[in-house]
């Protein structure tokens, strides 16, 4: 049953990826406009910049991921 519950959290496809992808800059961005809020001028600037960059960072390793898994999946065991 765990097992069941599990693949529901596994991302496989890339358009699942670009929907975590999204969903993570939503987070990133609301998050950024506190620290603009909360910092103003430019360390709010700067904390705002890396909350985006983690997104960018982190779409790219999902994305590399699947490519990834796939190619294990079609590679030949030996």
């Amino acid at each position: 049953m765990f097992a069941r519950i599990g693949r529901l959290f596994l991302i496989k496809t890339r358009p699942e990826a670009f929907m975590v992808i999204y969903a993570l800059a939503t987070g990133a961005a609301e998050r950024g406009k506190v620290y603009l809020d909360l910092y103003p001028g430019v360390g709010g600037k700067l904390l705002f910049a890396a909350c985006m960059g983690t997104v960018v960072m982190a779409g790219a390793k999902i994305i590399d991921c699947i490519g990834h898994e796939k190619r294990l999946a079609t590679a030949k065991p030996e």
